[in-house]
């Protein structure tokens, strides 16, 4: 996905409320714009950051400037929690998930399991129903380790029991773990921030619930994805 027009540059002050950022722009100007990822975004927010925004001139909006993306030790990375599906759907149609691309027909936001909605199912001829969960990623503690969750999820728990009922009814269910950063060559789950979602990730894996890390390359002027990165623990 290209951004039209492309981002704009500016120097991090404050991520605050989850909802807002305080930044300066180049021209030394100050403004106060909306953060699209209510997560912890650790390691992600460091005062004096260099960040890049988008502008927004709808008259509904009460904040022009969004918070798009973050320098950290010289990779740019995404942070917007709204961007995943978007990019999960273009890995899917480029082929660079070689086990979903014979899928035709991709729906999104369906209904299923306890009064949830998947983010895509996918249908084809000859081909059982698949079932796809994406998450967004950015967190890294170790260089080349990208890891999920950055902080206690117990939604995403719930996300993973559902894919099992899923994988166990006969249908295919696949975890997309959309990793908005290049700097990556493996995926790890994040057992010692959320041990839970660990446990439950093992317990979805043993039902036969698949997962994949797709990472992307990220620039104020484009998200792409390239390609699949080993997932711990997964053959």
């Amino acid at each position: 996905m290209r951004f039209n027009p492309p981002l704009v540059p500016a120097t991090l002050l404050q991520r605050y409320k989850r909802f807002l950022f305080d930044a300066v722009a180049e021209d030394g100007r100050p403004f106060t714009g909306s953060c699209p990822n209510t997560g912890s975004m650790r390691g992600l927010t460091a005062p004096g950051s260099r960040i890049w925004v988008s502008l927004h001139d709808s008259p509904t909006r009460k904040y022009r400037h969004m918070f798009e993306m973050v320098e950290v030790d010289g990779e740019t990375v995404g942070i917007n929690t709204g961007l995943p599906n978007r990019l999960a759907e273009e890995a899917i149609r480029a082929g660079l998930i070689p086990s979903l691309a014979s899928y035709g027909a991709i729906l999104r936001e369906q209904r299923y399991g306890r009064n949830s909605r998947i983010d895509f199912l996918l249908s084809g001829d000859g081909l059982p129903d698949a079932y796809v969960e994406v998450k967004n990623v950015h967190f890294m503690r170790e260089t080349g380790l990208a890891e999920f969750p950055d902080t206690v999820t117990k939604r995403g728990a719930k996300h993973l029991e559902e894919l099992g009922d899923m994988a166990e009814a006969g249908h295919r269910a696949v975890m997309i773990y959309l990793i908005q950063r290049h700097d990556c060559t493996r995926f790890s789950i994040c057992a010692d921030l959320d041990p839970l979602y660990a446990l439950a990730f093992d317990r979805a894996k043993s039902r036969g619930v698949e997962a994949y890390a797709v990472r992307c390359r990220v620039s104020p002027e484009e998200i792409v994805p390239s390609g699949l990165i080993p997932v711990d623990g997964v053959a």
